[in-house]
């Protein structure tokens, strides 16, 4: 993690206040301390990480399964999508691999990962130097400032619009990606995964009305042949 790519980002996760570095530590004005974890990361969550916690060995195959670039289409989408947000949170990051994809894309850019799983954090502390990784909890409020972020990613993971309104800036963008009906369909008919709510979008929108208006939408649509391993760790 650099400290300068979360300079003026990040929020006291017990008072709200505004943290700055502190010998290898993030510090608020009212005496919160927050240690820089040797792997490159701080963890804000103020409680134990949920059971449903990513963990190392599911990063593990997530990183795996994202280097044979089966979802760089998603990436690459994301990317031009943001190409213009010069501050980027990503929630739910995972790997950082979508922060990654469009920081590359916008040397002017920074941004945070925020996840709620410690080996996710330790993952995406790696993705790139102008990122700063961050475990946090959307639905316990996101450890950001108010109104610092031209964007906010979230792709294939929870969302919380209020929060995600909180911390854009007036006029940023929320850049959302969620699974189409037939994401993935022959994988999780054959395995019994879990499914994609026919009514998934429409909730979706719902959700964001009173905090978020909808700007765009884009439908992305390719097929894959990914060979056994990718399979295995796509289901890991």
């Amino acid at each position: 993690m650099t400290l300068s790519a979360a300079r003026g980002l990040l929020a006291c996760p017990v008072c709200g206040s505004a943290l700055g570095p502190a010998e290898r530590a993030l510090g608020c004005a009212r005496g919160h301390r927050y240690d820089l974890a040797k792997q490159g990361y701080v963890n804000l969550l103020g409680s134990a990480p949920p059971a449903n916690a990513d963990t190392a060995a599911m990063v593990a195959a997530r990183e795996r399964f994202l280097a044979t670039g089966h979802y760089r289409p998603i990436a690459d989408a994301v990317a031009g999508r943001l190409a213009h947000s010069s501050v980027i949170a990503e929630v739910g990051a995972g790997t950082g691999y979508y922060l990654e994809a469009a920081l590359d894309r916008n040397p002017a850019a920074r941004g945070v990962a925020i996840d709620v799983s410690v080996a996710a954090a330790k993952r995406a502390a790696k993705a790139h130097p102008r990122a700063a990784s961050v475990v946090g909890d959307v639905w316990a409020g996101l450890p950001l400032l108010s109104r610092r972020f031209a964007a906010v990613l979230c792709v294939f993971a929870p969302r919380n619009p209020q929060e995600f309104a909180r911390v854009l800036t007036p006029g940023g963008l929320a850049v959302v990606v969620t699974p189409a009906p037939h994401h993935l369909e022959n994988l999780r008919e054959r395995y019994a995964l879990l499914g994609v709510e026919p009514d998934k979008d429409d909730r979706l929108l719902k959700s964001t009305s009173g905090f978020l208006e909808p700007v765009a939408r884009t439908t992305l649509d390719y097929e894959v042949d990914a060979a056994a391993g990718d399979v295995r760790d796509l289901i890991s």
